[in-house]
């Protein structure tokens, strides 16, 4: 990348006055944010931090799609390459209409410090469809995926760049994700992660990311002196992550009283039967199906609960200056990629309210993938008490690095989480020499 040194670019790393924590920087930017906060705290040189935050490639693709009633629509789809440094590049696959370059770009990056965070050998990517699965049938919605996977076949695979599922993506999705890219490469189940279990996926990986999220909780929760047995949580976002994190939480002893989606939320101050909430949302599609005692509350109304844990889990952007005084909880645990602007952080802190950043409290989810895909690659199936002793031991140990960090350098969670991320990324970047 040629730059101008006349002219700052996008990519170039900001002095420490230069970006002010602001709701409205772009996903990239608030990412950058704080990449640039680290790249100054560990001293490394303006040409590295060039380096280190451009995408290796970015991929943009047209998808036109003839539904069954005749019309032809078009969706753009995307996919971001950040950083190999480490390994081959890794992330999920997402379909939401929100979706666009400068998102993909940001959740790409994530990875790339996430992965690192948690110290597996990747690097970072992302990729998105700006559809609407919701007005798809399942036909028109697996045409667009062998669509997606024809345009970007050369581009990804088990040493390249390995997708995985994310929002509004699932098993279904990976499946035939691996069955289109069989016929240009032959069978080659680990250029995902995230498949069906008869198609080589792995067992714990649906729960890796809420089973992480649950340990993680715990392991902060003491840190900060308070015990998980009997604390209050609320989740915003109650998908895949957030039920399988209410599931792990509640078996840990702490008390599910509020959750949301789209739709609204519920709320109970002696604590919601989770196992009833999930299956509300198996059935109806929505916590609002709870037909437990409870009470109605909106999504901005459970950011503002009084409880110990406030996890966000749905999308990014939720918690901004203008609700994060209402904040109430006693601590922040991110179950969503980047819930939380670098405005709405600095107001969380000033106020002793500690965060623990998405790019180490949601990292279950790729460290079950890479599981996985060491699996692919042994031809070897490991049992599900492996698959969760394995991913209890990197969790504890990333747990304890950025810990360590927090300590030793006065810092927040977030800020050692990127320390920590960045220098391990940058010492393979200079190794290799690049």
């Amino acid at each position: 990348m040629e730059l101008d040194h006349g002219r700052r670019t996008a990519l170039e790393p900001a002095g420490p006055e230069d970006v002010e924590p602001r709701d409205d920087l772009t996903p990239f930017q608030a990412v950058n944010f704080e990449f640039d906060r680290a790249a100054r705290r560990l001293g490394l040189g303006e040409d590295l931090q060039v380096s280190l935050k451009t995408p290796f490639r970015e991929v943009m693709i047209e998808l036109p799609l003839r539904t069954g009633d005749g019309q032809l629509r078009t969706y753009r789809g995307f996919r971001v390459q950040h950083d190999s440094s480490r390994g081959p590049m890794k992330g999920g696959i997402r379909y939401h209409p929100r979706v666009d370059l400068d998102d993909v770009r940001a959740l790409a990056s994530l990875m790339t410090w996430k992965t690192a965070v948690v110290d597996i050998p990747f690097g970072g990517a992302k990729g998105g469809v700006d559809c609407d699965p919701s007005e798809l049938t399942r036909n028109e919605l697996e045409r667009l995926t062998r669509r997606m996977t024809e345009r970007i076949h050369m581009f990804i695979g088990p040493d390249i760049d390995i997708p995985a599922p994310d929002v509004n993506t699932g098993p279904s999705v990976m499946a035939w994700i691996v069955d289109e890219y069989a016929k240009f490469h032959g069978h080659t189940p680990g250029v995902v992660t995230g498949k069906p279990i008869e198609l080589g996926g792995s067992e714990g990986r649906l729960s890796a990311t809420g089973d992480g999220l649950g340990l993680l909780t715990e392991r902060m929760l003491d840190a900060e002196g308070r015990d998980i047995a009997g604390s209050s949580v609320a989740i915003q976002g109650f998908g895949n992550v957030g039920s399988f994190a209410a599931l792990d939480l509640s078996r840990r002893g702490a008390r599910v009283v509020a959750a949301s989606d789209v739709r609204g939320g519920v709320f109970s101050g002696t604590g919601l039967d989770v196992e009833r909430l999930r299956e509300a949302v198996a059935s109806d599609g929505s916590v609002v199906a709870y037909d437990g005692p409870h009470e109605s509350v909106t999504n901005e109304e459970l950011l503002a609960l009084e409880v110990d844990v406030l996890m966000p889990a749905a999308l990014g952007g939720i918690l901004t200056s203008a609700n994060a005084h209402d904040v109430k909880a006693a601590v922040v645990v991110e179950g969503a990629n980047g819930p939380t602007t670098p405005a709405a952080e600095r107001i969380l802190k000033e106020r002793g309210i500690p965060v623990l950043p998405d790019i180490l409290a949601n990292a279950g989810g790729v460290t079950a993938s890479y599981f996985e895909w060491v699996q692919n690659a042994q031809h070897f199936r490991w049992a599900a008490r492996r698959v969760r002793e394995e991913l209890h031991q990197t969790l504890n140990a990333a747990f304890d690095d950025v810990r360590s960090v927090c300590q030793e350098a006065h810092v927040g969670y977030r800020l050692a989480a990127f320390m920590l991320a960045v220098r391990r990324v940058a010492r393979t970047a200079e190794m290799r020499g690049l």
